[in-house]
């Protein structure tokens, strides 16, 4: 019996291509190990920040030892690290066996694409487009993912179907830019109307998707938000920066006030709506007054949490021609004031939910309690009741904090 071993790291995009990769290779026989008993590896990687790439880096360092220990093993690497030219790559790291673009189960896996993982965890994610068109100046997903391609409608709900009738209760629709599914299929449908189709399918608990750009949310989006009961009320819609000069140099097509109108028109859409963003600080040129216009729109829009990164220069992008001239300590000062702020922001917007009863989906045990999500997407932990794995349970709320709540079943006798 062959084993595979299968390491990750990234996007919700690339764990989403690891289950399929899984699901691929058990199909073929293969079954789950670690990296020492393996006969197959596959690093699935990241090169969106520096500090990522230095992590696959030292990684294919680590699996290179391994190879000159077990040749006859066989290692593999995709996602947004493999590049151009195969033969490239090659010549770069001889040691490893294949190399293969990201989102693809390439022929050596499976003869045919996997329309769904066995047995699949509680939540689970599904790619509906690949590939960004927006070119944002600092990103190089659509240099090493290319531009968007939409799956067909049918094998979406065809896959959602076949996960939900195999034990998944949540599904996360995933894109680079998820809310342009559907602009290069013919009819051209939309995020809108998929989320419309999957909200009938019995079994299915909830619906999420990631990740949204600013500039292609409308009105038909929102309102599938507001009106459909299984989608829920989370979102996450980067911002990046605050400043109107950063966000032009940036190429993000809108402007601060214009996503502050966004912002309050959903709001006003869906009042409970728990509401995540990015930012990025110390891109090239960024003052000190500019970056304190980011901390205080994030302070004026008091987010659930906020996703904060310094700027780091990517080889290929519009942003790499600019001079990365903001020192590493002042990103470092400028990072840490955004953490020190959210970590309030978030610790009283959590506090306010103290005495509530939240509906949650139970994942699973973490340290003798139970542990699941809220609809808003807020990590819960809970006492109280036996057998709950993917089942949606009321918690009241006892104790809260910036990252997480805690609380213990309601009406435990039932459970």
């Amino acid at each position: 019996m062959p084993f595979y071993h299968i390491w990750t790291i990234g996007c919700q995009m690339n764990r989403a291509e690891s289950e399929r990769l899984a699901s691929a290779l058990s199909l073929q026989g293969y079954r789950p190990s670690n990296a020492d008993r393996a006969d197959l590896i596959i690093a699935n990687t990241c090169v969106v920040r520096g500090h990522a790439e230095e992590k696959v880096l030292n990684k294919l360092q680590n699996l290179k030892a391994l190879k000159l220990k077990r040749p006859e093993m066989k290692l593999a690497v995709t996602g947004c690290f493999v590049e151009g030219e195969a033969h490239k790559l090659k010549e770069r790291f001889p040691f490893v066996d294949y190399f293969f673009a990201a989102g693809v189960v390439p022929d050596w896996v499976s003869a045919s694409r996997p329309l769904f993982v066995d047995k699949p965890q509680v939540s689970v994610y599904v790619p509906i487009i690949q590939g960004c068109n927006n070119f944002c100046s600092y990103c190089v997903v659509p240099y090493r993912r290319g531009r968007e391609r939409s799956r067909p409608w049918d094998e979406i709900i065809g896959e959602v179907g076949n996960l939900v009738r195999n034990g998944a209760r949540e599904v996360t629709l995933l894109g680079q830019n998820v809310d342009s599914y559907g602009h290069d299929l013919p009819g051209k449908p939309d995020l809108a109307g998929l989320m419309g189709e999957l909200n009938g399918i019995r079994g299915l608990a909830r619906i999420r998707f990631l990740t949204n750009h600013p500039k292609d949310m409308g009105n038909k989006l929102i309102n599938a938000i507001a009106t459909l009961e299984k989608v829920c009320h989370s979102i996450n819609i980067p911002v990046q920066a605050g400043d109107d000069r950063i966000l032009k140099d940036m190429r993000r097509g809108y402007t601060v006030e214009q996503y502050r109108s966004l912002i309050g028109n959903i709001r006003s859409r869906v009042p409970d709506i728990a509401i995540t963003t990015d930012v990025i600080v110390g891109f090239p040129g960024e003052t000190e007054e500019e970056f304190l216009n980011t901390a205080r729109l994030l302070a004026e829009l008091m987010f659930d949490a906020v996703h904060s990164a310094a700027y780091s220069q990517r080889e290929g992008t519009h942003a790499s021609r600019l001079a990365d001239d903001v020192l590493p300590k002042s990103k470092k000062e400028r990072l840490f004031l955004i953490e020190q702020q959210q970590e309030l922001i978030s610790a009283e917007i959590n506090a306010g939910l103290l005495g509530r009863s939240e509906e949650v989906l139970v994942e699973g045990r973490h340290k003798g309690k139970w542990q699941g999500r809220a609809r808003s997407d807020k990590l819960v932990f809970f006492t109280g009741g036996e057998h709950l794995v993917g089942s949606l349970v009321p918690v009241r709320i006892e104790k809260t904090g910036p990252w997480s709540l805690q609380g213990t079943l309601d009406g435990s006798e039932k459970w």
